[in-house]
């Protein structure tokens, strides 16, 4: 305590100097109007700086939970608008029933990804727990992005579209025209459409989405644009590449469908294959 006083006797004049100096800008600035605003502006520059630096200090550390926020509601947002029923017309026709949704949404953050296999998969940061049950197929805002495969009590995995085992029902939105999204194992960023005949009218640029016959996904997801089109001698069908709308290589968080219908129609079909072969 001693030297410490002894080191503020020895700086008592350097001491007196600054304290003078503030009485004199505090004078300066109290009396005089000019001199009081430029103060008064600068400090409030300063300290709007440091706040909005602090701020986004702290606000990048808060990304992750805000973002997973978000994509939960959106996810709600999208159960709301799918199951909206429009008001009755004015002339007391009733809406069939089967207009009414039969999709259910979820989201999750994809914490695993590859798109360098032939068998891509992802992993999602949900599972059993969460609702997530094989078979929900798995978007986002660009585009589809697979099925789930398998799933536990925390996580999920996916079957990547970039699968080469994987088939989306797809069609032309244009034309109606159906076919089946699959996966070459070469380029991540394109896949082909087939099963389509030769005699359709196909663009570079028509859009292609999920066409709603099966039960996973519902129609009119995109899947992507067309990006070149052959018409091969060896099949009935066109060679058609298509360019992906999602881009795989960004994945973050995407969204999970469940067909509440899908174990009804799956029974229809088995009945319908067992009358068939028999």
């Amino acid at each position: 305590m001693q030297r410490i006083l002894l080191f503020l006797y020895s700086i008592r004049a350097f001491l007196l100097f600054i304290i003078l100096e503030a009485i004199a800008i505090w004078l300066i600035v109290s009396y005089n109007s000019p001199q009081g605003a430029v103060f008064f502006n600068s400090s409030n520059s300063f300290t709007g700086s440091f706040l909005n630096a602090k701020d986004g200090f702290t606000s990048y550390f808060t990304l992750g939970s805000t973002n997973e926020d978000l994509a939960a509601k959106n996810a709600e947002l999208m159960a709301k608008l799918a199951s909206y029923t429009p008001k009755k017309d004015s002339a007391t026709f009733e809406l069939d029933s089967v207009l009414s949704s039969n999709y259910e949404f979820r989201s999750a953050k994809v914490i695993n990804n590859s798109i360098n296999l032939q068998t891509n998969q992802i992993t999602l940061n949900k599972g059993a727990k969460d609702g997530i049950k094989e078979g929900m197929g798995v978007f986002n805002g660009e585009g589809i992005v697979g099925r789930v495969k398998g799933v536990s009590k925390n996580f999920a995995s996916v079957i990547s579209l970039l699968h080469t085992d994987l088939l989306i029902s797809s069609k032309i939105k244009t034309k109606n025209e159906i076919g089946s999204t699959q996966w070459d194992g070469r380029d991540p960023q394109f896949a082909k459409l087939k099963y389509v005949p030769r005699h359709v009218e196909v663009s570079k640029g028509d859009t292609v989405v999920t066409s709603g016959y099966n039960a996973v996904f519902p129609e009119g997801l995109l899947v992507g644009t067309i990006e070149e089109v052959n018409k091969g001698t060896e099949t009935n069908y066109l060679d058609i590449t298509i360019k992906l709308a999602t881009s795989f290589n960004k994945l973050t968080y995407v969204y999970l469908v469940e067909n509440n219908m899908e174990a009804e129609l799956d029974s229809l079909q088995e009945i319908s294959t067992s009358i068939n072969e028999q």
